[in-house]
């Protein structure tokens, strides 16, 4: 099997001891120097506090011990695999081929593991080979949502609304540069000091951003959202907490009548997955079109075409922008057009499109409130270049947008809709807008947890004769006022 994988004809010579000989042939037989008088007596006074230290130290002496063993055997892996061939092998053959070249190499570097350390040594040579090095396990892991790297010595995972540090880390920026590298290439883009920043998707759907040296002063900073698997329908989210079954009754008269809706909110705080889940409510007889910088939306419908802009290439040239898309889309008959997000000169023509026969369509902006979100329409409209009369841009926006859905990332990490405010219309030249669900807070737990409850404000909906004549009867009790 040896022969299936390994490299004809190379000649490269491997130095025996590229790697400096290890005392008593172990990673981790070394021992601290004996300590001064002074420093003995500090431990006398504070033993726990030393001993941490003493252990921290002979970790990261350990750790750095390992990366020059796992550096050294990775380039021997490619000087002697026959990448050609990797095309075809299965993954336990290749496995078992790096078990083979890593054994013959630590013999060779008179380098002694453990039973331990030799698993853990082969399946990270693996990850460099056929994945994406020390970012693998962090992609397989399911609790993760986002991946953050400051440099290669910090990687910040995000778990539940909580950013943490993990102990995954890069050998060097080299080495990080690599694997970046390694992701732009396989979707045909490049990054170097040139073209400092790139904007990638990965395999799997997850989303990625880079921007690398000298730009990045301290090392390349890279973000990893990951791209969900698990389809998160609107019961799931009542279950989670996200918001009330009176809401998701609410919310699927809305969206089956057709309404125009704007999802609003910061970054994290949910605005893909409340679009995926407020998608679930439109016919399976509509033909729809999404619009995205980065696919991530995942509707269930049947007749869903998806579109994804482009950014330019290296001569600056065949960039596809999300208003070329959306103004394509409007030549090709949808029913509803879903825009992943709204963020510059597209807002003309999705409003364009609101108002002119393509009911039902939505889109997400970044506001933290109903209000900021109006506001923040009328400022990229202004910022577009269109010359339009603040009274005109306003009614614009009251006759196009219909409902504001707001979602929110709270202290505590958790994800809520804090707000359902409809479009009333205008009064003078001001966009009159009502509040018919929200969340009150009511306090905070010793934890930190988030104490609060979904609330009606009491005020019927300004559609609700609409949603009657489209069948969806909702009784008054929903937009009760609840009382604590």
């Amino acid at each position: 099997m040896f022969a299936r994988y390994k490299k004809t004809g190379s000649t490269t010579p491997v130095k025996a001891h590229a790697v400096p000989p290890l005392p008593d042939k172990t990673l981790v037989a070394d021992e601290a120097p004996r300590p001064s008088a002074a420093a003995r007596m500090v431990k006398t006074v504070q033993p726990k506090v030393s001993a941490r230290v003493e252990m921290s130290d002979k970790e990261r002496l350990r750790r750095r011990k390992l990366d020059q063993v796992k550096s050294e055997l990775h380039k021997r892996l490619l000087e002697n695999l026959n990448l050609a061939a990797l095309e075809t092998a299965s993954e336990a053959d290749l496995r078992a081929e790096i078990s083979s070249i890593t054994a013959e190499a630590l013999g060779e570097l008179n380098v002694v593991l453990n039973t331990e350390e030799r698993a853990t040594l082969n399946q990270d040579l693996y990850f460099e080979v056929m994945g994406l090095g020390p970012l693998e396990p962090l992609l397989k892991d399911d609790s993760v949502n986002d991946i953050l790297i400051n440099g290669p010595h910090r990687i910040f995972v995000e778990r539940a609304g909580k950013l943490t540090l993990s102990d995954v880390t890069f050998r060097d920026e080299k080495h990080l540069m690599r694997i970046i590298d390694k992701i732009v290439s396989a979707v045909g883009r490049r990054v170097d000091e040139s073209t400092p920043y790139v904007d990638a998707r990965l395999s799997d759907g997850s989303r990625f951003n880079a921007m690398v040296p000298p730009i990045a002063v301290d090392g390349s900073l890279v973000s990893i959202r990951k791209f969900k698997k698990e389809k998160l329908n609107v019961s799931d989210l009542v279950r989670y907490g996200a918001f009330s079954e009176e809401m998701a009754m609410y919310l699927e008269a809305a969206v089956a009548t057709r309404l125009n809706v704007i999802v609003s909110g910061g970054t994290g705080s949910g605005k893909t997955t409340t679009l995926n889940a407020l998608s679930s409510f439109i016919d399976n007889s509509e033909r729809i079109l999404t619009i995205e910088d980065t696919a991530e939306l995942q509707l269930q419908q049947e007749h869903v075409g998806r579109m994804e802009s482009r950014p330019p290439n290296v001569e600056g040239k065949g960039a596809v922008t999300q208003r070329d898309c959306l103004r394509n889309a409007l030549r090709m008959r949808p029913d509803r057009i879903i825009v992943g997000e709204t963020r510059g000169e597209e807002v003309i023509d999705m409003l364009q499109a609101m108002n002119t026969g393509h009911d039902g369509s939505m889109t997400t902006i970044h506001a933290n409130s109903a209000r900021d979100a109006v506001s923040r329409l009328e400022n990229m409209i202004a910022m577009s270049g269109i010359e339009m009369p603040l009274k005109a841009m306003r009614a614009q926006i009251g006759s196009a947008v219909n409902l504001i859905v707001q979602a929110n990332r709270l202290q505590d990490g958790s994800r809520r809709m804090t707000s359902i405010t409809e479009v009333t219309g205008m009064e003078g030249e001001v966009i009159t807008l009502q509040e018919v669900f929200r969340f009150e807070r009511t306090g905070i737990e010793p934890d930190g947890t988030i104490l609060g409850h979904f609330t009606g404000t009491g005020l019927r909906s300004h559609y609700a004769d609409r949603f009657k004549r489209w069948g969806y009867d909702l009784p008054a009790s929903i937009y009760n006022e609840v009382r604590e």
